[in-house]
């Protein structure tokens, strides 16, 4: 969520209608053959003697200064309610990427753990309540916006975490390995992604009944802002239409609040007496959270935060796999060519194949048996794509501990609730994986 964008910059010459579409198609679709990958890892942080404890601001304030310190090749950026965000650099195969950011979290760790803290891999915050960390002009306008449609914007906010992959575009041609298909795959594939890396049971301390409740809170939001655009037309033109009619959340100022406007799309503000500059284009997409969100390449936002240390290494490796290998991207796309018709018209993460997905996880037999099929293209597309023996074990012991048995990590968490609650006391090691037996 922490885009990279300044927060105001003075007005230049107003752009038109006309020039947004342009604009749009032009920038957010940059074609080729697929050569680099990204991940954005985000993390809860929490006290390590008891992640039910909140972290003072003052505490995670000290801590965040001193990462910013360290030399990483990874941008580190912070979420409004104190999450930690990596941003990777563009990499060139899997193996770069996994070994940067994988170097970077170790010496993110290594600090904290001399503050007493600890990152947690959650899609969602267990125990703690939405509270805002950072007060910034952009966050506290999101909180105005989102608050008009209800809690689930300012919970998304402050306590979610997701681990985000970044493709390339693709081709321009037709093909496995084209735009089309690939933003066409992102969709529906998005539904298994869910599925199988569900891991929020929880949120307030109580259960949710969704397996992925930060992919609830999101389907629950706005849905100009949050959902997908049309997939029934040609991905540039759907977007720039997407852009132009999704509402504007706020208005930059140099100084004060910055407005928070009500019923104005962007479409909208391009027709009025004052017209928005190429920097509030820019700034809009920023504010705009689809599950799919084209940014020159495609940014995969649907993958709950995963338990453990290296348990993002899963998603990407898996992801990379079924975008990047044509032979693995073909098996995909006839895997979940059937869910199409499930998923209906509604877009994404709307309809019944995502909400399916995110309320049951892989216990649907229909993406139990998309993700056997995705799994297992992945498993053998890795050595071509030079993933290391680690990587490919760690995909192995995935693959066997939930998708061959129709579970998610969300499934782990259940169960250590359902024994805690025969456990007096025992409900701090949750989040760590800790198996706490009666």
């Amino acid at each position: 969520m922490s885009d990279s964008v300044s927060d105001c910059t003075e007005r230049r010459s107003a752009v038109t209608e006309a020039e947004v579409e342009a604009l749009v198609r032009g920038i957010c679709f940059k074609t080729g053959p697929p050569r680099y990958l990204g991940v954005e890892v985000e993390w809860l942080v929490h006290e390590a003697r008891s992640p039910r404890l909140p972290v003072p601001p003052e505490r995670l304030e000290a801590a965040y200064a001193a990462l910013r310190t360290l030399p990483l090749a990874s941008a580190l950026t912070v979420e409004p309610g104190g999450q930690l965000e990596l941003s990777s650099a563009p990499a060139a195969s899997l193996m770069e990427c996994v070994g940067s950011v994988s170097a970077d979290l170790d010496a993110v760790r290594a600090l904290l753990a001399g503050e007493g803290l600890t990152l947690s891999g959650a899609g969602q915050d267990p125990w703690r309540e939405p509270t805002r960390f950072l007060r910034e002009p952009r966050y506290d306008a999101m909180e105005v916006c989102l608050d008009r449609a209800g809690p689930e914007g300012r919970a998304m906010m402050c306590t979610s975490a997701s681990v985000q992959v970044c493709l390339d575009a693709g081709y321009e041609e037709p093909g496995p390995l084209g735009l089309g298909r690939r933003w066409w795959l992102a969709h529906q594939l998005g539904a298994v992604l869910v599925a199988a890396f569900a891991n929020s049971p929880m949120a307030g301390g109580r259960l949710t009944g969704w397996r992925s409740t930060r992919q609830f809170l999101w389907s629950a939001m706005d849905q100009a802002r949050t959902g997908a655009p049309s997939l029934d037309i040609d991905p540039r033109t759907s977007w720039a239409r997407h852009v132009l009619d999704a509402p504007v959340m706020c208005v930059r100022a140099p100084q004060g609040p910055w407005e928070v406007p009500e019923d104005l799309t962007f479409r909208d503000w391009t027709r009025s007496t004052t017209p928005p500059a190429r920097e509030d284009l820019d700034y809009h997409q920023t504010t705009l959270f689809p599950p799919v969100r084209p940014r020159g390449h495609l940014e995969l936002r649907m993958i709950d935060a995963q338990p453990g240390d290296h348990g993002w290494v899963v998603p990407l490796a898996v992801t990379a796999a079924l975008f990047d290998d044509p032979e693995a991207t073909e098996t995909a796309y006839r895997a979940v060519k059937p869910l199409a018709e499930r998923a209906g018209t509604e877009p994404a993460p709307r309809n019944p194949l995502w909400t399916a997905a995110a309320r049951t996880g892989l216990a649907d037999p229909e993406l139990r048996e998309a993700a056997t099929v995705c799994f297992a293209a992945a498993a053998e597309a890795l050595p071509r794509i030079g993933a290391s023996t680690a990587v490919r074990e760690a995909v192995a012991a995935f693959t066997d501990r939930y998708v061959a048995r129709g579970r998610c990590p969300a499934d782990d968490l259940l169960d250590r609730v359902h024994r805690t609650h025969r456990t007096p006391g025992g409900t701090d090691d949750l989040l760590n994986g800790k198996d706490i037996r009666p």
